[in-house]
């Protein structure tokens, strides 16, 4: 059994391709996440190389640096926070991320931040607002909803995070004929 960690998966249809590719190279997934795998085989540098090169003409890269696989892991779990704002309900994000990965909150945050660019926190902020936005552009809740749906503690200051990262109101963003939406990938 092998673990894999692949950069650049950010929602279920990147799994859905991840999963036909290594169907494609006739392995056999057991678990498949966001930015990690399972297969039943053992990976060698041939197929390493073969699956690494198939998951490139997609936009995924395997990550062999176990720092790389770190900050893969901080993003899924920042991603499935956003996605899934209550599993980590009433708890920090530091607490929640040193917890998920049984290290200190420190290290992980120096580590994101070298390598990104950005902190953890500016990083889960605009995962958040592009999540609002996504939101906003459904158009079947009410910045009220959202709001705690998204696990902010008022309508006032989601509008002043929201503002401070696009440029907008969140109002002023729903009125805009052309959404102004980033890929999850790209931030």
């Amino acid at each position: 059994m092998s673990s894999l960690y692949i950069k650049n998966m950010v929602c279920d249809r990147c799994k859905m391709a991840v999963e036909q590719v290594l169907r494609e190279l006739n392995l056999h997934p057991i678990r498949i996440e966001l930015g990690e795998v399972e297969v039943e085989e053992n990976i060698d540098i041939t197929t390493a190389t073969a699956l690494n090169s198939r998951l490139s003409t997609l936009g995924f890269a395997l990550l062999d640096d176990r720092r790389l696989q770190t900050i893969a892991s901080i993003k899924r779990l920042i991603i499935q926070l956003v996605h899934r704002p209550s599993t980590a309900v009433n708890q920090k994000l530091s607490h929640y991320l040193s917890s998920e990965l049984h290290q200190d909150y420190s290290t992980l945050s120096k580590l994101f931040s070298e390598y990104e660019g950005k902190t953890i926190e500016h990083f889960y902020i605009e995962h958040r607002i592009e999540r609002v936005k996504e939101l906003i552009r459904y158009d079947e809740l009410s910045l009220t909803e959202i709001a705690l749906k998204m696990n902010y503690s008022s309508v006032a200051y989601l509008s002043s995070q929201f503002k401070s990262i696009t440029g907008m109101t969140p109002s002023k963003f729903k009125a805009l004929k052309s959404p102004n939406r980033q890929s999850l990938d790209k931030l």
